[in-house]
């Protein structure tokens, strides 16, 4: 499903919107250009699953984790990973056995192991602050309708 939105805080809101829909040990993978707006829409999803924690990139942590709400949220940017085997390496399995959402910026960075993740494609459109969403459901998700 396609969407549009105008600012960052309607980002933010869809993203809300797909949290409300997830489950525990779904993961979310994020495709875009650097700006396009993927931190935001995490942002949003934390605030959709009730976390109180300010949501910022973790491109230099590799991964964020987010315990306040209802359901952990690991927030990890893949961005100077080298490949899948460097994921694993970072305890990939355990988090997802965690119970929690997994979003995945720079998901072309591991694209073999998302292959059943929930794919959000985000990219400018015509004004500074629009964007253009694309949600495709995956693994458990037969659709995404928001």
């Amino acid at each position: 499903m396609k969407y549009y939105t105008c600012n960052t805080d309607q980002t933010e809101a869809l993203g809300a919107a797909l949290a409300e829909q997830l489950a525990p040990g779904d993961v979310v993978a994020f495709f875009g250009d650097l700006g396009a707006g993927k931190t935001a829409f995490v942002r949003g999803m934390a605030r959709g699953l009730g976390i109180l924690e300010s949501v910022t990139s973790p491109t230099y942590t590799v991964v964020n984790e987010y315990l306040s709400g209802r359901m952990p949220l690991f927030h990890f940017d893949l961005y100077r990973l080298s490949g899948p085997d460097d994921l694993f390496d970072i305890g990939w399995e355990d988090y997802l056995d965690r119970g929690g959402i997994c979003a995945v910026e720079w998901s072309e960075r591991a694209e073999e192991l998302l292959e059943d993740a929930v794919r959000v494609t985000i990219r400018m459109a015509d004004g500074p602050d629009s964007r253009e969403i694309t949600i495709e459901a995956g693994g458990n998700h037969a659709a995404v309708s928001l």
